[in-house]
């Protein structure tokens, strides 16, 4: 799919992480694997520490927090808010869903459109395209993306290929209308039939979680994990995105007459620093440009990865200059897309810490 959106425009991003950081280096014992051979994967990886949420935390505590703050901060009005949109694969319930509970708990006009999409790695670019979307028919109403995930509780601590990845995290972002604003260029495709390659099995109506769901059991690659943990075949995905998103990004630019020097900042999903270098040398642009930092302090926070991305390399100067900015993602689904856009002069763009 290719879309391009007029005067829209992203006005702020705020960031919630919750407090507990785990280091990689502490967590070494859980896995059944020689020390030694772990820490080399350390290095190759990008692994450091990555946040986790409290055990009683749930995906709208963090959504809560966060727009509070904002509320607080005079950053956004309740009367300007057209809609709330939510991008999680950590529902609190399957009924009722988490712009519900986000609307009753601030009380917002019974105008106000809610909705919840099931998406993971692409979450961010998926809802933004939402956003933008819904906001020909908002006038002067703004939209408030919220991004979060908390996949940490899904994923076996004895498990060395997913835990160390995984962090906990939340995003909101305000959208609105604005005419002097550039077009904003985007494409999504998706593969579903290699979509097993990242999967939690049970705890859905295929198959519904029960004693036997939850029995840990020893893997072939010699992790412990059950099915009702979030499991990634990491080979199929690296080949994936190796595969399809240096041509996705080499076709757009052709399209659009546009140089790989052209871009600023290329704002990707963080899955793990391995396969982003691969990326950045196989899209053919210098590693400065494409930042890799955000496993090794945050771990991969799945569709928060991006926002999360912009605040902790590019805080200070989204509020004070604009860039020409490239973001992709690409994961489960399996899905992949990538957002041409100029990012910048924002309202905030802040990380704040929460207790959940």
């Amino acid at each position: 799919m290719k879309i391009k959106f007029s005067e829209k425009k992203i006005t702020g991003i705020l960031g919630v992480l919750p407090e507990k950081e785990s280091m990689f280096d502490d967590e070494v014992g859980n896995y059944s694997f020689p020390e030694r051979q772990t820490m080399r994967l350390k290095k190759v990886m990008g692994f450091e520490k990555h946040r986790l949420s409290k055990e009683e935390s749930t995906a709208s505590d963090f959504c809560i927090y966060g727009m509070s703050y904002l509320l607080e901060g005079k950053k956004i009005r309740k009367e300007e808010i057209g809609a709330i949109i939510v991008v999680t694969l950590s529902p609190d319930y399957f009924v009722p869903h988490i712009s519900n509970i986000i609307h009753g708990h601030f009380q917002l006009n019974e105008d106000v459109l809610c909705m919840d999409i099931s998406q993971g790695c692409c979450g961010y670019l998926l809802g933004l395209m939402q956003s933008f979307m819904l906001l020909d028919y908002m006038k002067d109403k703004k939209i408030v993306l919220f991004n979060v995930d908390i996949l940490s509780k899904k994923v076996s601590k004895h498990d060395r290929n997913d835990f160390p990845l995984v962090g906990d995290a939340a995003s909101i972002t305000i959208v609105e209308n604005d005419v002097a604003e550039k077009d904003i260029d985007f494409r999504i495709f998706t593969n579903g039939k290699d979509r097993d390659a990242l999967i939690i099995p049970a705890g859905g109506f295929a198959m519904p979680s029960n004693l036997e769901t939850s029995v840990m059991k020893k893997t072939d690659d010699g992790n412990e994990r059950c099915l009702d943990n979030l499991h990634m075949d990491g080979a199929e995905v690296f080949s994936f995105v190796q595969t399809k998103v240096p041509p996705m990004i080499d076709e757009t630019f052709k399209e659009l007459n546009i140089q790989k020097d052209d871009i600023d900042y290329y704002l990707f999903h963080q899955p793990n620093k391995f396969m982003l270098k691969k990326l950045a040398d196989k899209i053919g642009v210098p590693h400065e440009k494409l930042f890799m930092n955000v496993v090794e302090n945050y771990g991969n926070p799945s569709g928060v990865s991006i926002p999360i991305n912009i605040i902790h390399n590019l805080g200070k100067e989204m509020t004070e200059k604009k860039s020409k900015c490239c973001l992709s993602a690409f994961g489960s689904g399996l899905t992949w897309g990538m957002m041409l856009l100029e990012l910048g002069h924002l309202d905030f763009c802040e990380m704040i810490e929460s207790d959940l």
